[in-house]
């Protein structure tokens, strides 16, 4: 009997529209800045996109979907920081091209390389080496020491970290019967995992540090047979977490700014209470491109393009951001249920968990659900490194994706 084709067609076809459609829509906006070079781009990535899931139809047999749902999150993400600003616009776009070359970089090595659940100690031992680099050669912006400047050029080497560790945890349960028997070996997982925070600590990169524990937490109490471990990395965390609140006055200021932010709304408060300003005067349709204030809010293009899209989209396209997060990390999950190999089942959840714990945190931070973190989202905000990052998990994703049994995916 043959499996029913899914037809990617007409999802890829509806993507393109709607990027001629934000395209036109800018040049309506800004003709003054909106000049040739900039038609060229906006027409190259249309065309990237378009091409890139063509060719990946062809290549790849896994879940080509979460490539589209990538590239819709990129488009809108585009649309808002070219609004913002028109050079980051175009900066954006540029590193939307590489990082889809990237991509298929990372799925043609991880494909063609065997043997990637025996390199437990290689990904232990090159995170540490990460870290020590960034602290001899990294400089510190924003208070927090985890850039690496090379000319022009930054880039965190905490973004190659957080793949790495992903990799470390699934090395380690994918050969979990052989260090189980080592002696202090889960330990010496948890011992590894608040060394990687530790460093995090001193570079003050929190934001980071909640992501690390949250992915390992999951992992850990899905595959942990020694329940103790888990009680033990929550006493770990939580201690940890009152050591940062008390160590640093930042931790302290956000949640103070969390719990009441109208009382310090013209200086540390400003930035979460203009966050919410934005996003009630957008309404459910928005103010329309060009026509509201984000420029209000600091850091804008980055941690909180969120409030932006949904001052000047409405927040009926503040939740359609939300919804495809949730089907990508959803699409995740189906894949790493449906993998049989373990190594890859466990780096399909991480990767996803990743995806859904890191928007959740700057969802939640805008909308003041929880205290803010210094993070951006996957795809749509401004970011070289953090785009170069999420591509090559995707393009980890999109392996793991294959052989499956994409109509079971699909339909249920």
């Amino acid at each position: 009997m043959f499996k029913k084709r899914i037809n990617y067609k007409v999802p890829r076809n509806l993507l393109v529209l709607f990027e001629l459609l934000a395209l036109f829509l800018i040049f309506a906006h800004d003709k003054d800045n909106f000049n040739r070079n900039t038609l060229i781009l906006g027409m190259a990535l249309i065309s990237i996109i378009y091409i890139s899931s063509f060719i990946l139809l062809r290549i790849s047999t896994g879940d080509n979907y979460i490539f589209l749902i990538v590239t819709m999150l990129i488009s809108i993400g585009i649309i808002m920081i070219y609004r913002i600003d028109p050079e980051l616009g175009m900066k954006q776009i540029i590193w939307t091209g590489i990082g889809i070359l990237l991509f298929f970089i990372s799925y043609f090595i991880i494909k063609s390389i065997k043997g990637w659940k025996n390199w437990t100690l290689l990904y232990g031992g090159a995170s540490i080496a990460l870290f020590l680099i960034t602290f001899i050669f990294g400089s510190r912006i924003k208070g927090s020491l985890n850039w690496i400047i090379i000319g022009k050029f930054s880039f965190q080497p905490t973004e190659i970290i957080k793949i790495l560790l992903i990799f470390l945890l699934a090395s380690y349960y994918a050969n979990y019967e052989k260090y189980k028997k080592v002696k202090y070996g889960s330990y010496c997982l948890i011992g590894t995992l608040y060394l990687f925070i530790a460093f995090l600590f001193v570079q003050k990169d929190l934001g980071t540090v909640i992501l690390f524990y949250f992915v390992f937490s999951a992992i850990q109490f899905i595959y942990e047979e020694n329940r103790r471990l888990i009680l033990y990395n929550t006493l770990f965390f939580l201690i940890s977490g009152l050591i940062g609140y008390f160590m640093f006055s930042h931790v302290r200021v956000r949640f103070e700014t969390w719990l009441n932010p109208w009382i310090y709304i013209d200086n540390k408060g400003y930035q979460i209470t203009q966050s919410l300003f934005a996003i009630a005067a957008g309404g459910f349709f928005g103010t329309g491109i060009g026509l509201g204030y984000p420029d209000f809010i600091p850091e804008v293009h980055t941690d909180f393009i969120f409030s932006a899209i949904c001052e000047e989209m409405g927040i009926f396209t503040g939740i359609g951001l939300i919804m495809l997060f949730l089907i990508l990390v959803y699409r995740g999950f189906k894949i790493a249920l449906s993998q049989d190999e373990k190594f890859f089942k466990i780096v399909a959840l991480g990767i996803s968990i990743l995806f859904g714990i890191q928007s959740f945190i700057i969802f939640g931070g805008v909308l003041k659900m929880i205290p803010l973190t210094g993070i951006t989202i996957p795809f749509v905000s401004y970011g070289g490194s953090s785009m170069l990052a999420s591509f090559i998990a995707l393009g980890i994703l999109q392996v793991a994706s294959e052989d499956l049994n994409l109509e079971e995916i699909e339909h249920e």
